[in-house]
């Protein structure tokens, strides 16, 4: 074969690998419209007045006669997904790995989401149970479904690669949750204008979430491709595959040591983002607007953060970022706990940091446990990634509503969530990567 010829076939693989890329990006755009439009704003407070108007006097609703408060039918239906979610992963994760058709398993969870968050324009009057079951379908296929997104990411970009195409696969996230973000609130704020209700606005975007993950959907399926495995241990149920899956991962002690640190510092962020709208009604007196526009320009700035941390990483590496963000997340919560109530330029101003570090500590983190998870693993480790991301962040809401309980104080709360940023920094910066990386079978790049 002549030098011209490997040069072709070289630059050959290269487009081909971009395109596939490419694809990759759009599934990220197709589902984070789901989370920040139906989870985010939309779909806990009009599943709570539905199941209020189902409740009886005492203001429960008994769900296979289970009394249960009508304002606790969300978090509740939120927390049963993720219980059906951790069950499903590690099964689909270890039949992705060992069939090698990620493809299918993605379009199927994909699709049974993107169903479920259009059916919730049949949400109304007192359908609280319709409500649920939607909510616990689409939550638990959006977390099976972006296991095996995330799985990708290591087949599709080699090393070097692979923190700038996991930034992007953020960047492009965020971006179509603001867009249609900006949507939604201009038809619901301005709902007579277009002639509809209230309540069928927020039934118009909850579907029209669906609507959009399932049309993009169709970009990633058409451009990914399945790679045949060389594993083909038996599928177990999906408690015993988890607990195969952990097994099999005290065999990397250092891989769980960076997952034990992700999960530490992750439950941090993901408690910030769920409560951060909490601290600013609740503490500063702040308006729905504001909260609402507090959200919005988190998403903005994620798409220049995640791209800009991930400039860093190829600088820098990309565990000693990921430490300067744990950095810039503490003091990001100790300038919040300082924040004069009544003052919306504040809450934005810390909106504005935490939109900044919010895409680039996530995408980082995905692209260095890429690296150390063993060839031929990829779905059935990044199940346990997800559960570690979706399924395992209890314990800063629990701190955070217990330091409230005992004090009274919601600033007493949100600063209380500095331990997880600085024992998941401590925890981090005790993992040596690079020999993570070759203990797990992997090339080590340059910059990690």
């Amino acid at each position: 074969m002549g030098i011209d010829t490997v040069r072709t076939t070289t630059a050959d693989e290269a487009a081909d690998r971009r395109r596939e890329q490419r694809g990759w990006y759009f599934y990220d755009w197709a589902c984070s419209v789901y989370s920040t439009s139906v989870l985010t704003v939309f779909l806990g407070p009009y599943l709570t007045s539905v199941a209020k108007a189902a409740a009886d006097a005492d203001g429960y609703v008994r769900p296979l006669d289970v009394p249960v408060r009508a304002g606790s039918f969300f978090a509740y239906s939120v927390s049963l997904s993720v219980i059906v979610a951790v069950v499903v992963m590690p099964l689909v994760g270890a039949a992705a790995d060992r069939t090698g058709r990620k493809k299918p398993l993605l379009g199927a969870a994909a699709y049974l989401g993107a169903a479920a968050t259009a059916g919730m324009f049949f949400l109304h009057g007192d359908r609280y149970l319709l409500g649920g079951a939607l909510l616990i379908v689409a939550n638990a296929a959006q977390s099976v479904a972006m296991m095996l997104y995330n799985s990708y990411l290591p087949q599709i970009a080699p090393p070097e690669e692979r923190d700038a195409v996991s930034s992007r696969g953020w960047a492009f996230g965020y971006a179509a949750g603001a867009l249609v973000l900006v949507a939604n609130l201009v038809l619901y704020l301005a709902h007579d204008s277009f002639g509809v209700s209230e309540t069928m606005a927020v039934r118009i975007c909850l579907a029209s979430a669906g609507l959009w993950w399932g049309a993009f959907t169709l970009v990633p399926l058409r451009r990914l491709r399945d790679r045949r495995s060389a594993a083909r241990e038996a599928t177990a149920p999906g408690v015993r595959q988890l607990v195969a899956t952990v097994r099999d991962m005290r065999r990397h002690p250092l891989t769980l040591a960076f997952l034990l640190a992700y999960l530490i510092y992750n439950d941090g962020i993901q408690t910030v983002i769920s409560q951060a709208s909490v601290y600013g009604s609740e503490e500063l007196g702040l308006g729905q607007s504001t909260l609402i526009g507090a959200v919005l320009l988190v998403q903005v700035l994620a798409v220049a953060g995640a791209l800009a941390m991930g400039r860093l990483a190829r600088a820098y590496g990309a565990k000693r970022t990921i430490l300067g963000s744990l950095v810039a997340w503490t003091v990001t919560l100790g300038a919040g706990y300082f924040l004069p109530a009544g003052a919306p330029a504040g809450f934005f101003a810390l909106a504005a940091a935490i939109g900044l570090v919010l895409g680039g500590s996530q995408a980082l983190s995905r692209s260095l446990f890429s690296h150390l998870v063993p060839p031929g693993k990829e779905a059935e480790y990044f199940s346990a990634y997800e559960m570690s991301d979706r399924g395992m962040s209890w314990l800063g809401p629990l701190l955070f509503g217990i330091t409230y309980q005992l004090t009274g104080s919601y600033r007493d709360a949100i600063i209380s969530l500095v331990i997880f940023f600085v024992v998941g920094f401590v925890l981090l910066a005790r993992v040596p990567v690079r020999r993570a990386i070759g203990d797990a079978g992997n090339p080590v790049p340059a910059k990690i």
